[in-house]
């Protein structure tokens, strides 16, 4: 009995370091802001994947058998909060250096994955498919919840750095425009495959 910790790593590492809301969030915030000041965001991000871990590793997906309104909402609640997201990344001018404006902080960024349905579908499919039938709820749930917070601790910040980067390129020429509303739309088709694709992540 346990988890299949490789064979999860792997996948969670194909979901945490792909294309996704919380990475786009992390790349524009690392654009506008840069890689320094958005540290307090990247921390948020990191551990509010934790605020879903553990009451789906304890039970939740019971709730949705019983209540299956609730996660209906749930679903329309994420997808309104991830255009709006979207919809700020795409009208961000990038000004790597400059302070304009304060970037966000630590709790701004632990609201990103309650609100993230990849983030949802990426912890069922790892409690579904990767632990082993029997498995204590306890050990189950802190080996998903170390390896996941391991993979973001590595990626998220990368795709911080990544957009840090890409700001210092194209800032201020006719590609800024082109660039965010790309990975704007991108945070929103990410979303819609979860939430009406029929993927299980």
């Amino acid at each position: 009995m346990g988890v299949a910790v490789m064979n999860f790593l792997v996948f969670g590492a194909s979901q945490v370091g792909t294309p996704g809301p919380a990475n786009m969030a992390l790349m524009a915030t690392g654009a506008r802001f840069g890689l320094r000041a958005a540290l307090p965001f990247v921390a948020g991000v990191a551990l509010g994947k934790q605020i879903i871990i553990w009451p789906i590793g304890y039970g939740l997906m019971g709730v949705a058998a019983r209540y299956p309104w609730a996660f209906t909402a749930l679903k329309w609640a994420s997808l309104t909060y991830i255009c709006w997201l979207a919809w700020k990344v795409a009208n961000l001018r990038l000004a790597p250096g400059v302070q304009a404006d304060t970037a966000p902080g630590f709790l701004a960024g632990l609201a990103v994955h309650p609100l993230n349905p990849k983030a949802w579908a990426m912890i069922v499919t790892g409690f579904t498919n990767f632990v082993t039938p029997g498995t204590g709820t306890l050990q189950a749930t802190a080996t998903i919840a170390i390896c996941l917070l391991s993979l973001q601790i590595i990626l998220h910040p990368i795709w911080t750095f990544a957009g840090d980067r890409i700001a210092r390129t194209v800032a201020g020429t006719p590609a800024e425009r082109y660039l965010m509303w790309t990975l704007a739309a991108l945070t929103v088709a990410s979303v819609l495959v979860v939430l009406f694709g029929g993927e299980s992540a």
